[in-house]
């Protein structure tokens, strides 16, 4: 403002030459924003020349008197210079005029009208001056409003494309908000059928999201209000177009003759109608009407959009039903109605405000678009139908039956959650819908444990790491039983002989005489290994009695082993599945521990004869001069038996398990022990009844005198 003399700016804009107004009109654009200067500028009589040049000027500076005059509306001013003369020619200009810069500056004053709400301290009537209302008259003269505006969606000119959309949505939240309960719901659907849903999806998708990211979020939010609200509406047969509604869908279904509600026949008698009307459709009751009490009217919109157009495979899907029994018949209507339940709760339908759209979008960053804006509710009805038709899908392979009915419906819940909750805000609907039929049920049946545990973690975090530490203790426990059952079922090993080193050198046998196997068992009392070298691998395993040497475990020290911490099929016990080790392979676990010092003097080789254990006298005076030596070497032929045998004599001496195989065992035994106690939270086994397996004594011969005792009491 400094510099600018108010009053010969208002006076240039009531010049008779063009060139002066248009520079004058160019000079306000840029101040008119500013409420004190607005003041003088209103003061000084501006506003009528601005008034004069929006209704009659041409080019440039008719571009610029309605960037003015929008401004001055922002700042609320100006509202008594609104009349229908001026809403007549703005809306002509939109409909009429080819030029960008003219057109931005129209939808900006007619948004700003639209939005405009009526100041209680006003006496003026708000409905002819203001809101969608005050453009009515002005439509009914250029009908091809509508249509120009949601074309400008795709112009080039982003500026004009968020003045666009702006002008959309402040026609959508007044006819909602104002129109009556029949008028609104036909002004949304010729806003649809216009293509301003598919205009709106490309710009979300588009890189012009930083210039409109208001706007688009405002529709987002509005979006959520229509589903609310068509949510919200009841189901009521009363009212012509949700009976008609009703009735497209049964007749869709072709129902044929004996399936028909018949009219009253001449004598005035009605005659009897299908008794499987409605629940051949998969309604529960032959009352569909109360089973839209959750979904309202977004649910017959979602079946009936079904229905239209899938005709061919819902009827083809019905004549499959119909073969199946009544059990095993998949629930179609309730499917629909699920699905959409789904969908409502995933996008936090009840949640949306639109009064916090400003503060909501100023307290993101621009790196988080792809967190505040998703484009696929704006695809809710291809949604509901790839979410129903992978229902169905999941509904034949697991082999559901009707009571199986909610449990479909959480897969379905955890399948649309993981598709919908990874997608980027540029994903393409067709890419959603590939992503929905591909997801594999088995791949669902994992994600929907790991959410369940999610959930439980998060509600019963404390309690349930106690119940997994409980449940790895028992896991343990179990491992290490079966561990030392493996030991006292006894293995067969090489005993060295022919086998080759790392360096690839022969190594020579430990013992003088030469065996190619031996036998090892732990003993009943799980104090001695018993041990005997053969020739061969007899047919029979021997017993104790005939393993002449052992080993007392007293003694050892210590076990180790040059096992690899990480084994293949590590996760499997079963030998038969594990292929033996290569013949070059020199695994082999070695037993260390001190002999007493007789034994020590009486051999010189580790195999001796431990069967008696050191005096305490002994075992002091020389414990210094104790030095740990191999007691037994074992060269196990498998994987499965190195880790069984290694882990078994740790823990038979009180250490942990340290192969991959067995902790992985164990965490299987934990992890699945956890998700039997989360699947057994839902009590809805049948119990017996009340009774069952009780025998009721006779009364006879009982009279009305006599007295009962309850719980001892």
């Amino acid at each position: 403002m400094d510099g600018l003399d108010v009053a010969e700016l208002v006076e240039r804009l009531g010049s008779d030459e063009d060139a002066v107004r248009k520079m004058a009109a160019f000079k306000l654009q840029s101040n008119i924003g500013d409420p004190s200067f607005t003041d003088v500028f209103i003061s000084e009589g501006g506003l009528t020349n601005l008034r004069y040049l929006t209704l009659h000027a041409s080019g440039n500076t008719l571009a610029y008197s309605l960037t003015c005059f929008s401004r001055l509306l922002e700042v609320d001013k100006g509202w008594d210079h609104i009349n229908q003369d001026v809403v007549e020619r703005v809306v002509e200009l939109v409909v009429t005029h080819p030029l960008v810069n003219i057109l931005r500056g129209a939808m900006a004053v007619l948004g700003a009208i639209v939005a405009h709400q009526r100041s209680p301290n006003t006496q003026e009537t708000y409905t002819d001056t203001f809101g969608f209302r005050a453009l009515k008259p002005a439509i009914a003269i250029y009908p091809h409003f509508l249509e120009k505006i949601v074309s400008s969606l795709s112009a080039a000119d982003h500026a004009l494309c968020a003045n666009a959309l702006q002008l959309i949505n402040a026609l959508m939240r007044d006819a909602i908000t104002n129109d009556g309960e029949a008028e609104w719901p036909r002004f949304i659907k010729r806003l649809q059928d216009l293509g301003v849903i598919k205009a709106v999806y490309d710009l979300m998708q588009s890189n012009a999201l930083q210039d409109l990211a208001h706007p688009l979020l405002e529709f987002q939010a509005l979006t959520k209000v229509l589903l609310r609200k068509w949510r919200d509406v009841p189901l009521d047969l009363h009212k012509p177009e949700h009976r008609r509604a009703l009735k497209a869908i049964h007749l869709a279904s072709n129902p044929g003759k004996s399936a028909e509600t018949l009219e009253d026949s001449e004598d005035g008698k009605e005659k009897k109608h299908n008794p499987e009307k409605w629940r051949r459709l998969g309604f529960e009751t032959e009352t569909p009407g109360f089973e839209f009490e959750e979904t309202g009217y977004l649910g017959m919109m979602d079946l009936a959009d079904y229905v239209r157009k899938n005709e061919n495979a819902f009827q083809t899907l019905l004549l499959e039903q119909s073969t199946f029994s009544p059990r095993t018949r998949c629930p179609i209507a309730r499917a629909s109605l699920a699905v959409t339940t789904i969908l409502y709760d995933r996008f936090e339908v009840d949640g949306s405000d639109l009064d916090d759209t400003k503060a909501y979008l100023a307290l993101e960053t621009r790196s988080n678009y792809d967190q505040i804006f998703k484009p696929l509710i704006l695809q809710w009805f291809r949604l509901h139908l790839a979410g129903l038709q992978a229902f169905f899908r999941l509904w034949k392979v697991t082999g559901a039956e009707r009571e199986d009915f909610l449990k479909l419906v959480d897969l379905v819940r955890v399948l649309l959650d993981a598709v919908i909750g990874d997608t980027k805000r540029d994903t393409s609907i067709q890419e959603v819908e590939e992503m929905i039929q591909d997801y594999d049920c088995e791949r669902l049946r994992k994600l929907q444990m790991e959410n369940l545990q999610l959930m439980y973690e998060d509600t019963w975090g404390h309690h349930l790491r106690q119940v997994r530490d409980e449940l790895n203790h028992e896991a343990l426990q179990f491992m290490k039983e079966q561990r030392i059952r493996c030991l006292l079922h006894g293995a067969w090993f090489a005993d060295g002989q022919g086998l080759k080193n790392e360096s690839g050198r022969a190594m020579q046998s430990e013992t003088k005489s030469v065996h190619q196997v031996r036998y090892v068992k732990l003993s009943h009392n799980r104090r001695y290994l018993h041990y005997a070298d053969f020739d061969v691998k007899g047919d029979q395993d021997p017993d104790l009695d005939s393993l002449h040497e052992k080993l007392d475990l007293s003694l050892v020290s210590s076990v180790a082993s040059n096992i690899s911490a990480t084994t293949p099929n590590s996760t499997r016990s079963s030998t038969s599945t594990l292929k033996h080790l290569p013949q070059s392979s020199t695994t082999k676990i070695t037993i260390h521990g001190y002999l007493p010092s007789s034994a020590r003097g009486g051999s010189s080789h580790h195999h001796t004869n431990h069967n008696r254990h050191p005096s305490k006298s002994t075992s002091e005076n020389s414990h210094a001069r104790k030095e740990e030596i191999p007691l037994l070497i074992l060269y196990p032929s498998t994987h499965s038996a190195a880790s069984e045998w290694l882990d078994g004599l740790l823990m038979l001496l009180g250490q942990q398990p340290i192969t991959s195989e067995t902790k992985k065992l164990t965490n299987l035994v934990a992890e699945y022990g956890l998700k039997i106690r989360l699947l057994n939270v839902r009590l809805d086994e049948p119990g017996p009844e009340a009774g069952e397996g009780i025998e009721v004594p006779s009364r006879e011969g009982l009279d009305e005198n006599y007295f009962y005792d309850i719980g001892g009491i």
